[in-house]
């Protein structure tokens, strides 16, 4: 007959299960991402499955947004319209005051949605993640869409403002600013899109370093190309002026900065 085990024979061995816990499921975890493999067909058709129901929820969301196309299209259009006369823009194009609104409720309906969008692509990829690698996924997904929703406040708030009142500021006199609806909200969309994205740099900096591509020390090398890359890309997005150039370059290249001092806080971590 086994001998009983005392309350203390017993605390110790939970504490010892308790202590294996974590690793033993880690390895299951991992053992039956290995082994479990999808036939090629079957990735398709889950990827097409996905990309259904991606669609779904932009064109649910884009009947809301297009409800409230004139409120959209009042606040997008307030940085500028403020230093308007008369607070309007003007349509050029005949189809202009329908397609804008159609394209700006599209869009934002699209931005409402990247939270499922990104979603379906994590539900897509995450079974065939290990567990060490999902830990370290999922916090680099959230961050990415909380950079990019950051981006996009940074250009509606802080960059719109300054560049519309330094061009209303240095009109010559008797020159009446008077914007065309569809270049305008084609800027304003294209800088939504491109902060959005240029948000995204610490943590494209970040994976890079994690990944063992590149390190810190050898990203921040790079510093003087990176620095002309941003004007660059400030010229190309930014109307042919130097100073809405510079307002989109220098924050770009604080944020290679900050993602420089990520990674290398991120390798010490791991070191």
């Amino acid at each position: 007959m086994a001998d009983e085990l005392s309350p203390g024979d017993v605390d110790d061995r939970k504490r010892g299960e308790t202590a294996q816990g974590p690793e033993d499921a880690e390895t299951e975890h991992d053992a039956r991402v290995d082994d479990h493999e999808m036939p090629f067909l079957d990735h398709l058709l889950e990827l097409r499955q996905r990309l259904l129901r991606s669609v779904i929820a932009v064109a649910v969301l884009f009947v809301p947004s297009f409800a409230f196309r004139d409120e959209i299209y009042h606040f997008v259009s307030a940085p500028l319209t403020t230093f308007l006369p008369g607070g309007n823009l003007t349509a050029i194009d005949v189809a202009s005051p329908f397609v804008m609104p159609l394209k700006l409720a599209a869009f934002t309906a699209f931005i409402a949605a990247m939270p499922y969008l990104l979603h379906q692509i994590w539900g897509f990829v995450a079974p065939g993640l290990y567990l060490r690698e999902k830990k370290f996924a999922l916090p680099v997904l959230v961050s990415s869409i909380l950079l990019f929703y950051a981006g996009m406040a940074f250009a509606y708030f802080v960059m719109f403002p300054v560049a519309f009142a330094f061009f209303a500021h240095v009109a010559p006199e008797g020159v009446t600013m008077m914007t065309d609806i569809n270049r305008y909200l084609n800027f304003v969309l294209k800088m939504f899109f491109a902060l959005g994205v240029a948000f995204e740099i610490p943590v494209a900096t970040f994976l890079l370093v994690r990944s063992g591509l590149a390190t810190a020390d050898g990203i921040a090398r790079k510093r003087p190309y990176v620095l002309v890359g941003c004007f660059v890309v400030g010229m190309l997005l930014t109307p042919p002026d130097p100073f809405t150039q510079v307002l989109l370059a220098i924050p770009v290249w604080l944020l290679f900065e900050i993602g420089i001092l990520v990674s290398r806080f991120g390798q010490r971590s791991t070191e």
